[in-house]
């Protein structure tokens, strides 16, 4: 343990375990940090109430912020050595709270949308919500092969954006960004850069450790990781960018309850141990598939004839994520077999579980975009995406052995 600043520097494992409990207490301290359900606060004084709003100490309203939501912002905060995090009711409105902010100019308060460079392998509903709220706005939203810097480094030469929006290993095709290398040529024009983190979490990379401005999670997914808690959280670079987060939380009013915050904490102690097992698993189920005569080609950063395996490799300390994406011979008309004989792999449309997942791109998370732009995006009809959990390995590779066979 090292000391920073007054203040314990842990390594990840442990942090996540402790960060943001036991905060001081009137009397005794609880171990955990409680569910603080309460929609407002009140002071014994309302020149105490009046000191409240004007330093911003203290609590107030739900919406303006809540004990255990705090308690969950400041596990994140630590675990992604951030300078703060907000909280949202779910990852969406974390990523549109996220794309607001980085486009609010330096030193203003409102966001002014001009231009945002996007990477081209994004979650569907993020490509919708950039193609029309912020398109309708006016904003020039311009996607990318962002993984591919010299397309990247033209792509903001040409487009000067505000923003630029990438996920660190994309969903579903498990792309790969240097965030450091991207991050600096987005600085060189002036443009901030968005992680959204959800598939490698904190556990395989620090975003904002290597240069991003803001760091994005789907707290429903490995954040919580058991299927029983929605939520987003967005972490800051820089205290500005904080600010301005928390600033327009309050008008936006998309607040994390505080029974999900405690739901979502909880599931955060654990996530190094389960990030350990899925991607373990994960690398076994990849290797099982790859050597399948059912299956045509498999997505997966672990494996050597991935294009970025170097890269996921150096970035990610040996460990490659816990989802594993693959197409099937026999295209579509395999995929409906192939899931309804699944046994453990349950059908759903969410990953990051405890519990194996099973999804079809094209039928859930890409269902949104037309055939034309699935194709452009690489994403057919016969791809299957699996969200490995922490079973026994053996048990889900028989699984698969019996559904493919």
């Amino acid at each position: 343990m090292n000391e920073q600043h007054g203040a314990p520097q842990w390594c990840l494992e442990t942090s996540l375990v402790h960060a943001g409990e036991r905060v001081a207490a009137p009397h005794a301290t609880p171990s955990a940090t409680p569910i603080y359900n309460a929609t407002t606060y009140l002071y014994p004084t309302l020149e105490e109430l009046e000191q409240a709003f004007t330093t911003g100490d203290g609590y107030l309203y739900t919406r303006h912020g809540n004990p255990t939501v705090a308690a969950f912002e400041a596990a994140v905060t630590a675990a992604e050595v951030g300078r703060g995090a907000v909280a949202y009711g779910s990852g969406m409105a974390a990523l549109h709270a996220a794309l607001l902010a980085a486009c609010t100019p330096r030193g203003e308060t409102a966001p002014r949308p001009r231009a945002i460079l996007a990477a081209r392998d994004l979650y569907g509903s993020t490509t919708v919500l950039l193609d029309t709220l912020f398109a309708a706005r006016d904003a020039t939203v311009v996607f990318a092969d962002l993984c591919d810097l010299a397309i990247a480094e033209a792509a903001l030469a040409e487009q000067q954006p505000d923003v630029v929006l990438v996920e660190q290993i994309s969903n579903p095709l498990l792309h790969i960004v240097d965030v450091a290398e991207l991050a600096a040529r987005c600085h060189a024009v002036g443009a901030r850069l968005v992680v959204d983190s959800t598939i490698a979490t904190p556990v395989l990379q620090q975003p904002l450790t290597l240069g991003a401005d803001l760091v994005v999670h789907s707290a429903t997914k490995y954040l919580g990781g058991h299927g029983d808690a929605a939520g987003g959280v967005v972490v800051a670079r820089t205290g500005l960018l904080h600010a301005t987060l928390v600033q327009q939380a309050k008008l936006l009013g998309a607040s994390l309850g505080p029974f999900e915050a405690q739901q979502l904490h909880r599931g955060l102690k654990t996530l190094a141990l389960r990030m350990e097992r899925q991607c373990a698993s994960a690398a076994q189920v990849a290797h099982f598939l790859a050597k399948h005569p059912a299956v045509t080609h498999v997505y997966y950063p672990g494996l050597a004839e991935h294009p970025a395996h170097a890269l996921a490799a150096t970035s990610f300390g040996g460990r490659f994520g816990g989802l594993v994406s693959c197409e099937l011979r026999g295209g579509g008309a395999a995929v409906r077999p192939f899931v309804d004989r699944l046994k453990l792999f349950l059908p759903a449309t969410t990953l990051g579980d405890i519990y194996s997942l099973v999804s079809v791109p094209a039928m859930a998370s890409h269902r949104e975009l037309s055939p034309a732009q699935r194709a452009e995006r690489g994403i057919s009809d016969g791809l299957v995406r699996l969200s490995v959990g922490i079973e026994a390995p053996a048990d889900l590779i028989a699984d698969l052995a019996t559904a493919l066979g």
